[in-house]
């Protein structure tokens, strides 16, 4: 007999009006043109044209003059070469080139979707039997780029969930590289990256045993002016700097609320998307309490598992991980360490369940074998929906499993509280499915999640519907923990 699930109907659906700005440039030449046509204007020209923008736009963005200052400085290089003194322009003429250089991207246009659920650090002034709960999304916009956006709501009593109101606005965070690298670790990680040593030892011999990000990048810039470097080494050295850009933190402003946070790709490694983050409230030794979500960011071509910290959902630390175990996707912090160390969920050969376990978070080796397929609805593969969940029954593991016609199905698992190396049970049949309703969208006949949380007794799941949109769905965890024994 399967387990009883109670679909809620609550839907979270892609929505082309959340729009932010980027950057944007059409190779230095078409630039230089442009910045010609706007230097040939006069003022009046000018201030007339930049008021027309302005009103168009400045309701849609939060000061937006910033980020067109911001732009135009991004160009100053090009405005420089072209024999133009950058200082002396005015500050009309410099926001009119900022303009130019600046679009808007709707980041939940095209999917809102692989939701992940956490318990918020602020649980005052609730009714008794209510959570207040951030949802994390992977919201995809033009060109599949996927970024990371947010919702608050309160769980109430039934299990019911009550969302606080978007906000009008989007903004995206201030950036600040990591200050300082220890030169032994980078050098480890540019050997998993295989990078090989002929080609970034020239570098890092002459850096110190701990340097700075611009330092790095400066003596990499230098080497890559010669235009007749051989391929290989080019790319190794572009790599050096692809791994160097990953690390970084970002702020944002304190009257920003939270639905109006993005974290939209940053660096190389991640241009073109931020994927599937698995939140999860971690409680460490001595009661602190902090945030972590791994995600997979992806080039294009390479992806590379990152984790993401926070105190607050203001300020968030992003660094890459590594390690042999520190591969493919799928990777799932434990909300707590298991016998003093560390302890992540992965599936880094595509099929079957691992875990690890690590003194520090960053750091991914030794993978155990602790699943494989075992039911026709995930013998392509196995992996985690999320991170595990404690309770005194054991740890709550979430998958997802893959079958015919490649169809996505969740299911769960039950392991041991001391040696989670123990599986205790295992659903035969699937969880969840998807229903007729749920099977159109971008990628059909899929049910995934990357994160639930138990509330008054009861499994609260969050579930993404064929790549397009989310829901959640509630399942009795006394009910679900007898059928998982029977297995």
């Amino acid at each position: 007999m399967r387990v009883a699930v109670e679909r809620k109907d609550v839907k979270f659906l892609p929505d082309c009006s959340r729009v932010v700005v980027r950057f944007f440039m059409n190779g230095d030449q078409r630039t230089q043109n442009l910045i010609a046509r706007i230097m040939a204007m006069s003022d009046f020209q000018v201030n007339q044209t930049l008021e027309q923008t302005l009103r168009e736009f400045s309701r849609r963005h939060r000061n937006i003059s910033k980020v067109f200052f911001k732009h135009c400085s991004n160009i100053q290089h090009i405005i420089e070469g072209m024999q133009v003194n950058y200082n002396a322009l005015s500050d009309d003429r410099k926001l009119l080139i900022g303009s130019y250089c600046t679009m808007e991207f709707a980041l939940e246009s095209a999917a809102f979707f692989n939701p992940s659920i956490v318990e918020d650090f602020d649980q005052t002034y609730l009714e008794e039997g209510e959570k207040r709960v951030i949802i994390s999304f992977r919201a995809t916009g033009e060109g599949h780029i996927s970024s990371l956006v947010f919702r608050r709501g309160i769980l109430d009593k039934n299990n019911d969930l009550h969302l606080l109101k978007i906000g009008n606005h989007i903004d995206k965070a201030e950036i600040s590289h990591k200050k300082l690298y220890d030169k032994s670790r980078f050098i480890e990680r540019l050997s998993e990256m295989d990078i090989p040593s002929k080609f970034s030892n020239a570098i890092m011999d002459r850096l110190p045993d701990r340097f700075e990000y611009y330092a790095l990048k400066q003596e990499v810039s230098k080497i890559l002016e010669d235009t007749n470097m051989i391929a290989e080494r080019r790319m190794a050295l572009e790599e050096m700097t692809w791994l160097v850009d990953s690390f970084y933190d970002i702020q944002f402003k304190h009257d920003a609320d939270l639905s109006a946070r993005v974290i939209f790709p940053i660096s190389e490694s991640e241009s073109r998307g931020i994927e599937d983050a698995r939140f999860v409230r971690f409680k460490d030794e001595d009661g602190e309490i902090k945030v972590y979500a791994t995600y997979t960011a992806y080039n294009g071509h390479t992806i590379l598992p990152k984790l993401i910290s926070t105190d607050d959902f203001y300020t968030f630390r992003v660094m890459p991980l590594h390690g042999d175990g520190a591969q493919n996707k799928n990777l799932a912090l434990f909300p707590s360490k298991v016998k003093g160390k560390y302890a992540m969920l992965a599936r880094i050969d595509g099929v079957n369940n691992y875990i690890m376990f690590s003194d520090r978070t960053t750091l991914w080796k030794n993978p155990i074998l602790i699943q494989k397929p075992k039911y026709p609805w995930e013998f392509t593969q196995i992996g985690n929906c999320g991170s595990p969940l404690w309770t005194a029954e054991g740890w709550l593991i979430i998958t997802h499993g893959v079958g015919p016609m490649r169809r996505y199905c969740i299911g769960a698992s039950l392991f041991d509280l001391e040696d989670p190396t123990k599986e205790i049970g295992r659903l035969k049949e699937p969880l969840i499915t998807p229903l007729e309703h749920e099977r159109e969208g971008y990628v059909p006949n899929v049910v995934y999640s990357c994160g639930a949380l138990i509330h008054n007794q009861s499994l609260i799941l969050p579930y993404a519907l064929s790549d397009y949109s989310s829901t959640y769905a509630i399942v009795n965890l006394a009910e679900l923990f007898a059928a998982l024994k029977r297995n």
